[in-house]
């Protein structure tokens, strides 16, 4: 399969608390979601102190976005797993990944990690062989690339 690229859209949504939830969903993954070889959805959390608009401190904002820069090119070299979504704010972070197997994800999260601190996230997986998640985020938030 050829690797897709990197193409994402950013929305601002509103978390149940009423504050902002920045969603931030990739495009352009559709033959990883055709090809019915990633039935399982990860989630991993990391539960921060939030500011009063519900966002992260810069100290944590600087960490989260190393480990999405690390989480993108860990799966951009290694197709077993994709970063479908990110949520950002009311104080957690959530990255959600589609993967072909979760041992091999455990392989993915720990390569992308290993020379950060250790973080407070937490994981989550489920079967979601139809990508419901993913849809469900794509209709709500979605902004197609302007021409």
């Amino acid at each position: 399969m050829a690797k897709p690229s990197q193409i994402f859209w950013t929305y601002p949504a509103e978390a149940e608390s009423g504050k902002t939830l920045i969603v931030t969903g990739r495009d352009d993954i559709d033959s990883f979601r055709e090809s019915g070889k990633y039935p399982f959805r990860l989630n991993v959390y990391w539960d921060y102190t939030p500011l009063p608009d519900g966002m992260p401190g810069e100290q944590d904002a600087q960490l989260m976005e190393e480990a999405t820069e690390r989480f993108l090119t860990e799966t951009k070299k290694d197709t077993a797993a994709v970063l479908t979504g990110i949520y950002t704010g009311d104080g957690r972070r959530d990255w959600v990944f589609y993967t072909r197997s979760l041992h091999i994800f455990r392989n993915i999260l720990n390569r992308a990690l290993a020379d950060l601190p250790q973080l407070p996230i937490a994981i989550e997986a489920c079967e979601d062989p139809d990508w419901e998640e993913y849809s469900q985020m794509r209709e709500a938030t979605y902004i197609p690339p302007e021409d």
